[in-house]
C-alpha cells in the first residue's frame, strides 16, 4: 500500500518533468504557474481539507510571502536568496498570530475573522501605497531575480523551480498525513470533541495546521513573486482566498493530489471559456456547479470513493 502511494505521487512528479520537454511555450508557462498555485492550494487543503478549518481569508499569507519577498528586494536590496527566506519568515510570523487570535473563535465566527484579517492585509497594502505602489504594484527586474547562480526569468530554470517547490510540498505532505500529527488532524476534523477526549491538545495541533498552512502558502507567493517578477496588491483580494478553495473543492479536499488537478481544471476551464465567450465565468459556474452536483467530494474524492480507496 505504501509502495503504491509513494509511487503515484513519484509518477506525478515524474510526468511534470518529463512534460517540460515536449510542453509547447504557453503551455510550458501555465503549468509552472499551475504547480506554484497548487503548492498554494495544498497549503491551504491542511488546513482545510485535513483539519477541518474553513478559512476565507487565505490570500494574506500568499501576499505576505510575495510582499516580503518584493519588499525586501525593492527597498533593501536583498539578493534573490535572502529576499525568499523574508518571505517564508513573513507567512510564517503572520500564520502563527493570526492563528494564536483567530483559534478563539470556532464554526462561522472563524471564517468571518479570516476574512478580517486578509481584509486588513490587502488595505494596509493600498494604505502604505508609497511603499508597497498601492494597486498597482511593481515589477522585479530580471537582474534581480538570480537565484544560486541561475535566472529564474529563463523558461526552463523556471519550469524546474516551479516543479521544485510542488515536489518539496506535495511529499511534505504525504510524509505528515502519514505522521501521527497528521492522523490527529484527521481525527480533529473528524470529530473534535472526541479525539479531545482521548487526550490530545487539539487546540495545539489546530494552530499547527493553521500556522503550517499559512507557511506553505506564504512560500508559494514568495516564489510565484519571483519566478514571475511580479508583486500586486490583487493576489491580496478576495478572489485569491476563494480560489484555493474552489481548487480544493473540485480537486478533492482532505486528498493530496487533489489540490493540483482541481488548480489544472480550473485554470484551464477558464482559459478555453474565455477563448470562445466574454460570458467565461457563466461557463465556468455551469461546469462547477454540475462538478459538484456528480462529484461533491471533487475529482480524486470521487475516485477514491468508487474505485482506490488506498488513496491518501
Amino acid at each position: 500500500m505504501t509502495q503504491r502511494i509513494l509511487a503515484l505521487h513519484l509518477g506525478l512528479i515524474g510526468l511534470l518533468f518529463v512534460l517540460q520537454f515536449v510542453l509547447p511555450p504557453y503551455h510550458h508557462d501555465n503549468i509552472a504557474r499551475i504547480m506554484v498555485m497548487a503548492a498554494y492550494a495544498m497549503g491551504y487543503n491542511l488546513m482545510f481539507g485535513y483539519t477541518g478549518l474553513l478559512s476565507l481569508g487565505h490570500a494574506m499569507f500568499f501576499a505576505a510571502g510575495m510582499y516580503g519577498m518584493g519588499l525586501s528586494m525593492q527597498h533593501a536590496g536583498f539578493a534573490a536568496e535572502a529576499a525568499l527566506a523574508v518571505g517564508i519568515t513573513a507567512g510564517f510570523g503572520l500564520a502563527l498570530g493570526v492563528g494564536l487570535l483567530a483559534l478563539r473563535t470556532t464554526g462561522v465566527a472563524f471564517m468571518i475573522v479570516t476574512l478580517m484579517f486578509a481584509q486588513a492585509l490587502f488595505l494596509a497594502i493600498l494604505y502604505f501605497g508609497p511603499f508597497t505602489r498601492g494597486d498597482e504594484g511593481f515589477v522585479i527586474p530580471l537582474s534581480a531575480r538570480i537565484f544560486a547562480g541561475l535566472r529564474l526569468s529563463d523558461p526552463t530554470i523556471r519550469y524546474f523551480a516551479a516543479l521544485a517547490l510542488f515536489a518539496l510540498v506535495l511529499l511534505a505532505m504525504l510524509w505528515l498525513i502519514r505522521h501521527p500529527v497528521g492522523r490527529v488532524l484527521i481525527a480533529i476534523r473528524e470529530n473534535e470533541e472526541r479525539t479531545r477526549m482521548l487526550g490530545y491538545d487539539t487546540w495545539r495541533h489546530k494552530l499547527f495546521a493553521v500556522t503550517a498552512s499559512g507557511t506553505i502558502s506564504g512560500t508559494a507567493g514568495a516564489v510565484y513573486g519571483l519566478l514571475f517578477g511580479y508583486v500586486g496588491a490583487s493576489f491580496a483580494e478576495v478572489p485569491y482566498s476563494i480560489f484555493p478553495l474552489l481548487w480544493v473543492l473540485l480537486g478533492g479536499a482532505g486528498t493530496l493530489v487533489g489540490p493540483f488537478i482541481g488548480t489544472l481544471f480550473m485554470f484551464y476551464l477558464i482559459d478555453l471559456a474565455s477563448g470562445v465567450t466574454d460570458a467565461y465565468m457563466l461557463v465556468v459556474g455551469v461546469a462547477l456547479l454540475l462538478l459538484t452536483l456528480f462529484a461533491p467530494r471533487g475529482i480524486m474524492g470521487m475516485l477514491r470513493e468508487r474505485w482506490l480507496p488506498w488513496l491518501p
